[in-house]
């Protein structure tokens, strides 16, 4: 279906919701494509390939609110998609912030930005070359060193899908996306016989800047066995260094606490927090939706808004939340356009692209002013409570002995309070990769508790 048809779609879907008495109608139509290749040990092992298309619906009316969604967009499927909404709506209980967006602030579909997500050659990749980008990365992987023996597999996969968002407020938004990935999974050999896994992949918008799946699989195959040989650590307080990788973590963490409705619910140790310091003064934070070619980008929310890039953490000082409409009422503040709308149709805030704004050091810099810590580059487990803050997780990497990293080291636990650890933060290195929605560089945490031998 064209996105020209699934805006027709959506348009009547709404108007039958106002027809049988709904005050307002939101729908939005949704399809996709996706192909993965999966490798392992030199062979295929499992190709997919599916497309989806469905459609959600948010009615309201007066204050009473329901959604519903179906992947039937046959007359009676549609049919019954609106007749059920509303006679959940009439059901509901009603909610006194309960409301469409303010039309005022409603997007102009014609000035909205061109972000560059879409590849259309993404779609044309064929499934012998999905498999061969497989093979290739998982093969660089095997050649690098000896000592990678097995493999977890190579997986290669892209996908592309389009949206329209039409409501009865008068926005109708069309938007597009694609996305292409590989991941490699090496198997390394301890001298005792006990495995070592590790993995490294790489995600774009677009295929031409997808890194090479030979370099692909070799730096998979580096980072496997650079932790042949890891051991533990006496227990102690230390300086820890957080790759990129391991480091996002961390603001997913903090992301979550941000939100609307983890606000209203006071399930975030942020709530009222609002102009006071919560981080280091080297930490700024920004949701940026705007970001060309950004995994998260979005020239409209999930409401219809226009968005913004948004500076939630400056120079260590939290400066807004990030809430939709409702959150935003029930808080007594305004929606930051952050609304997320999921397929089933129902509507909350999310981050978009969420970063911590580079630095000035290089890695090594970081590194440097180090004499005795620890260089997190995998944690495990979840071990975090939204309303204290209090974080403890499993945790491995490389010791670090005078600015360099040493031997690796597994099973520790490294732990801290949230706030405390964004305080502490005392180095920001320059090596910021917005390949991910959440991102971060490597950055350093004074002191933590690292519990071990």
């Amino acid at each position: 279906m064209s996105a020209a048809d699934g805006a027709t779609l959506a348009a009547e879907v709404v108007e039958r919701a106002r027809a049988l008495g709904a005050d307002v109608a939101e729908a939005v139509y949704r399809d996709g494509f996706h192909l993965s290749a999966k490798v392992r040990a030199g062979s295929p092992e499992l190709v997919e390939e599916a497309g989806s298309r469905g459609i959600g619906l948010r009615v309201m009316l007066g204050q009473r609110v329901a959604h519903t969604s179906s992947s039937d967009l046959t007359a009676a499927g549609l049919t019954r998609l609106v007749e059920d909404a509303v006679e959940l709506a009439r059901l509901s209980e009603p909610d006194r912030f309960a409301g469409p967006p303010d039309a005022a602030r409603l997007a102009d579909p014609s000035r909205l930005p061109d972000l560059d997500l879409f590849d259309p050659t993404v779609d044309a990749i064929p499934t012998d070359h999905a498999v061969d980008l497989a093979l290739r990365g998982e093969r660089a992987a095997f050649d690098f060193d000896g000592r990678i023996t097995n493999s977890e597999g190579a997986t290669f996969a892209r996908s592309v899908g389009s949206s329209v968002l039409v409501t009865s407020g008068g926005f109708v938004g069309r938007a597009r996306g694609s996305h292409v990935s590989l991941v490699v999974s090496p198997v390394a050999d301890e001298p005792d016989g006990r495995k070592r896994s590790g993995y490294y992949w790489d995600s774009r918008r677009h295929r031409d800047a997808l890194a090479d799946a030979a370099a692909i699989g070799r730096e998979a195959a580096r980072r496997t066995v650079a932790k042949l040989g890891a051991t533990k650590i006496e227990s102690a307080e230390l300086p820890v260094v957080f790759d990129p990788d391991a480091g996002r973590s961390i603001l997913g963490l903090f992301a979550s606490c941000i939100v609307g409705t983890a606000l209203y619910r006071k399930s975030s140790y942020l709530v009222d927090r609002l102009g006071t310091v919560v981080a280091s003064p080297l930490v700024t934070l920004v949701d940026d939706p705007l970001l060309l070619r950004g995994p998260g980008s979005r020239t409209f929310d999930g409401e219809g808004l226009a968005t913004a890039t948004r500076t939630i953490v400056a120079a260590g000082t939290l400066q807004s939340y990030l809430l939709d409409t409702y959150s935003a009422r029930k808080l007594g503040l305004e929606s930051t356009a952050s609304a997320s709308r999921g397929g089933g149709g129902g509507v909350g805030p999310s981050t978009s692209n969420f970063h911590l704004a580079a630095g000035t050091s290089s890695r090594a810099d970081v590194l440097r002013g180090v004499r005795r810590g620890l260089y997190v580059t995998d944690m495990m487990g979840y071990g975090f409570h939204p309303v204290t803050g209090d974080f403890s997780r499993g945790a491995s990497g490389f010791l670090i002995v005078d600015g360099e990293l040493g031997p690796p080291v597994a099973e520790v636990t490294i732990s801290l309070g949230l706030d405390q650890i964004l305080q502490r933060i005392d180095a920001v290195a320059d090596d910021l990769d917005p390949r991910t929605a959440i991102a971060c560089p490597t950055f350093r945490v004074s002191a933590m508790t690292i519990a071990g031998r």
